[in-house]
């Protein structure tokens, strides 16, 4: 059987937290418009800006992921939103939608909160509800506004997905010095099925995967050479290893799979890991 090489062409995704282009986001987009999608790039550029790895301009951004269109009729758009406010999720996807056509087809909720965490001893109410309304409740709620303007299609409309992205913190010794995430992530795997069933009247698939210690530009030195160590391979995983796993679950090959927590870690032994 020949493969069409543009599995999504003429479909639409949302793609959150694609920031700079060292990230998981710009890579899931990049893989999206190879296949032919349209992609709207959301961006928090302030977040990212205060972390050490710093960001790009999401013009820098977007012109990686139009180099990697593989449609001439694709097209890749970005926006801001600060989706630790409850109004940002609906306003975004609304957002998206108006840029793309007034559909979307896929929705990557790649964005998360990063530090302003702790262990179980230092952890505080602050960073419980800081991580709870960025890595949690805006996922939900952009999961909600999603499928409300997926419902208004005729009914079964194919390409229906949704992909969230989870952690390591069910996996052998977890994620104790990162508790307010841990608890976050570990809330949207819990919901996965629930959410699965919820959307399978509209042809939604909703999965949620666990992309293990990914090479995002977070750990240098005596660390990161102790945690590649912990993968048979020897590497860490880079952004594309996990955007290669999404962007099949956004095509056709992958109707059949919903519901699902799928770990794609390279083998990691994450049981020794203490360091992440």
């Amino acid at each position: 059987m020949r493969r069409d090489p543009l599995p999504l062409r003429g479909r639409t995704a949302l793609v959150t937290g694609a920031s700079r282009r060292g990230g998981i986001g710009h890579a899931v987009a990049r893989r999206l418009a190879a296949y032919g999608a349209s992609v709207y790039l959301h961006h928090h550029v302030p977040h990212d800006a205060a972390m050490p790895w710093g960001a790009d301009r999401p013009e820098d951004v977007a012109a990686s992921v139009r180099e990697a269109c593989a449609d001439p009729e694709a097209r890749v758009v970005h926006g801001p939103g600060d989706l630790s406010d409850p109004a940002a999720p609906a306003e975004l996807i609304a957002s998206a939608a108006d840029a793309l056509g007034g559909r979307i087809d896929i929705l990557v909720a790649n964005h998360a909160q990063s530090g302003f965490d702790g262990t179980l001893d230092t952890i505080d109410a602050a960073m419980l509800d800081a991580h709870w309304a960025v890595d949690t409740r805006s996922v939900l709620l952009l999961v909600q506004a999603y499928a409300r303007l997926r419902a208004a299609l005729p009914p079964r409309t194919p390409g229906g997905r949704v992909m969230m992205m989870t952690s390591g913190q069910d996996i052998s010794g977890g994620m104790p010095g990162e508790m307010a995430y841990a608890l976050q992530k570990g809330a949207l795997a819990s919901v996965t099925r629930s959410l699965a069933t919820a959307l399978a009247e509209h042809a939604i698939t909703v999965n949620t995967v666990n992309p293990g210690p990914v090479d995002t530009d977070y750990m240098t030195g005596d660390d990161y050479a102790a945690v590649a160590a912990m993968f048979p391979g020897g590497r860490w995983g880079m952004p594309d290893d996990p955007a290669r796993l999404i962007a099949w679950l956004a095509t056709d090959e992958a109707e059949w799979i919903t519901g699902q927590v799928v770990d794609s870690v390279g083998g990691f032994r994450q049981w020794e890991a203490r360091l992440i």
